[in-house]
């Protein structure tokens, strides 16, 4: 069925800038004060999406919070691993926030899909989001909403982490004190300090532990920490009560269980930092494999590269190709031939044939001559013809006689 593109759009009164480069399309996605949708840039053809922030004056904290997701998308854009913002408009109701369309959608849905991912795609996808992630550490910019439903997948299947609505800059030895994330994705630290005001705050870490969560689950198709009754699932949150036990683990490397388990360790100083995630030995298995691989296509390129010379070196005493009707012509241009030839004249005449002051007969005119042994059979069938037919005209000639005397 058909998406009415038409419904809820924002009024083009007040929006009119935007309308006059882009044209709104279908809805592509929603969130709890958003909605995403397929724009067309009018002059190129070209297709976004839309971010669509509606607010109004009782909600001033809606439209800072957007307009601080278009600086902080701003200050990390470029990143192959972050989606980039093209372009961003705010009106006196709407913020606009037009952004690269990732055509294969959510991360979330092709896990859906496949059920689980192998450790090698896993390792792939891991690496990009670790990569995008130690970017914004950077540049101390903490997500704080990591989840499957936020990583995007482009044309070609790269990672783009996205919707940086509740992301927030820190400043040097910050921390944070408010709820913001995903239940099933939160840190025990975040939960902890809301649950207590004396706890201490919370920081970058926490985008570790929403990493954690991301892998454990595409290694098994299963979340690590679930209940129907949330206040059980935070309990085994601030406990670190997960397992890696069952047939979806049976075939997962213990590099890979060891990296979760640095990962989703409960007291944030010992979690695993970006840097030290990316140092681990389950990605530098991918150094190594990528390495093996550039050393053997290299030494296939080396072998490739002698075998070539040496051909060329070699051309010009290999035997050139036969066709047939050159062979019919004059086979003993052919190097091949001619001493197939030379050695076949030897044995049958029992010395070389070689052109002379006297006769131009060489080599090529074996071709022209028979077999002695065929030339001496010849000589006797030509001999016995001769005098059977003599005998046959004696014969013919009595009889002759014989019949001339009778009459």
């Amino acid at each position: 069925m058909a998406l009415d593109i038409d419904d809820n759009l924002p009024d083009r009164e007040t929006a009119g800038q935007f309308y006059q480069k882009y044209e709104l399309k279908e809805v592509i996605g929603e969130g709890l004060s958003s909605v995403v949708r397929k724009c067309i840039e009018k002059g190129t053809g070209k297709e976004f999406a839309c971010k669509i922030i509606e607010f109004n004056d009782d909600n001033q904290e809606l439209r800072d919070a957007s307009l601080t997701e278009i600086r902080i998308l701003k200050l990390v854009g470029g990143h192959p691993n972050i989606i980039d913002v093209v372009a961003s408009f705010e009106t006196p109701t709407y913020v606009f926030i037009v952004m690269e369309l990732c055509h294969n959608g959510e991360l979330f849905d092709y896990l859906t899909t496949v059920v689980r991912l192998s450790e090698k795609r896993t390792r792939q996808i891991m690496s990009s989001i670790f990569n995008a992630v130690n970017h914004l550490h950077s540049h101390r910019v903490v997500h704080r909403d990591l989840k499957l439903e936020n990583i995007l997948m482009d044309s070609n299947m790269n990672i783009k982490i996205t919707d940086f609505g509740f992301a927030v800059q820190l400043g040097e030895n910050a921390t944070l004190y408010d709820l913001f994330g995903t239940p099933g994705y939160m840190s025990p630290e975040l939960l902890k300090r809301v649950q207590n005001a004396d706890m201490p705050g919370y920081g970058l870490p926490v985008d570790l532990w929403a990493c954690g969560v991301i892998f454990y689950t595409l290694l098994s198709g299963s979340p690590p920490f679930w209940n129907r009754r949330e206040n059980l699932m935070f309990r085994m949150i601030k406990d670190g009560q997960y397992t890696m036990t069952g047939a979806a683990w049976d075939d997962v490397s213990e590099t890979a269980k060891d990296l979760i388990r640095h990962l989703l360790v409960v007291d944030a100083d010992e979690r695993y930092t970006v840097a030290q995630a990316l140092q681990h030995p389950f990605f530098s298995i991918e150094r190594t494999q990528r390495r093996d691989f550039v050393a053997k296509r290299t030494l296939k390129a080396h072998i490739i590269l002698i075998w070539s010379i040496n051909r060329l070196r070699t051309l010009y005493y290999r035997p050139q190709p036969i066709r047939g009707k050159e062979l019919l012509e004059n086979p003993y241009r052919f190097k091949s031939y001619r001493k197939m030839v030379d050695s076949i004249a030897f044995l049958l005449y029992g010395h070389w044939i070689k052109k002379d002051e006297h006769q131009s007969q060489n080599r090529a005119t074996l071709f022209q001559t028979e077999e002695k042994s065929d030339l001496v059979r010849h000589e006797q069938i030509l001999e016995q013809s001769r005098l059977l037919g003599e005998q046959s005209e004696a014969l013919q000639l009595k009889r002759q006689n014989e019949m001339h005397e009778k009459t």
